[in-house]
């Protein structure tokens, strides 16, 4: 028990529902020891983002040369970046670790708002997508990243397709974005292996993080040392089941409940 160790790189969320919180949440649920490293601090709760500030290069850096100094880390997940910066600096880090990578493009939320710099989003694809074992993006990310208009399942496969030239190693496109692809979410990976992978839609506006805990999941999974289509498939069977168990703090969306 908590013998594996698993990183995630992002953001903080006060509310608690979404970012380092909601990854912290998940690897102590799969029994993993989680560690962090904060790219910057929100304030936020349940309807609204009133303010992010980003770590200075010094207090990132740091972080993660002190972790990587005395863990040793199986696999690591990224969350929010926010700007240029940040990614340059995480991507010039990440280059020297020789661990699973899983890469959470966490640039627009569900519901269309922006949470990256536009000049960042090249960078994303630059610096980050060629290092990547797995890519997880929705289908707003995966329409900036692949520069596609996605509308059916046959754009969600050509999207993948073009993330995948990007030099990603894999990429997993979660399709509830779309009205009638809730619960389907599409993998494809350098060898030419799909798969459309499906799970039970939970009817609940309690979905606050379910982006990062699928992620955070499949990070955890993956330092447990199973393959990644096995830790995709286990990390959603765990978002479903959290979300089953979901509940309301706020006016607004409410987190999982990491089972």
């Amino acid at each position: 028990m908590y013998s594996k160790i698993a990183l995630s790189i992002g953001g903080s969320d006060s509310g608690g529902g979404a970012g380092i919180q909601a990854d912290l949440r998940t690897f102590m649920a799969l029994k993993v020891h989680g560690c962090s490293v904060i790219t910057c601090i929100t304030a936020q709760n349940s309807i609204e983002v009133r303010c992010v500030e980003s770590v200075e290069q010094n207090t990132l850096l740091n972080q993660l040369d002190t972790l990587f100094a005395d863990f040793d880390i199986d696999a690591l997940k990224t969350g929010m970046l926010l700007n240029e910066r940040i990614i340059n600096d995480t991507a010039s880090k990440l280059n020297t670790y020789s661990i699973t990578k899983i890469i959470d493009p966490v640039m627009v939320t569900r519901t269309g708002s922006k949470l990256l710099e536009d000049s960042a989003i090249n960078a994303y694809k630059k610096l980050l997508l060629p290092i990547a074992d797995l890519v997880t993006p929705n289908i707003y990310e995966a329409n900036l990243l692949s520069g596609l208009e996605i509308r059916s399942e046959e754009d969600i496969e050509n999207s993948a397709r073009n993330i995948i030239g990007l030099g990603a190693k894999a990429v997993l496109i979660k399709g509830g974005g779309l009205k009638d692809m809730k619960g389907k979410d599409f993998f494809l990976d350098i060898n030419g292996r799909k798969e459309w992978l499906f799970n039970n839609f939970i009817n609940t506006e309690n979905t606050h993080g379910s982006g990062c805990t699928l992620s955070a999941a499949i990070c955890g999974f993956k330092a447990q040392g199973f393959d990644m289509i096995d830790s995709i498939q286990k990390a959603k069977s765990f978002v479903e089941k959290s979300l089953e168990n979901s509940y309301k703090v706020g006016s607004g969306p409410g987190p999982l409940g990491h089972h």
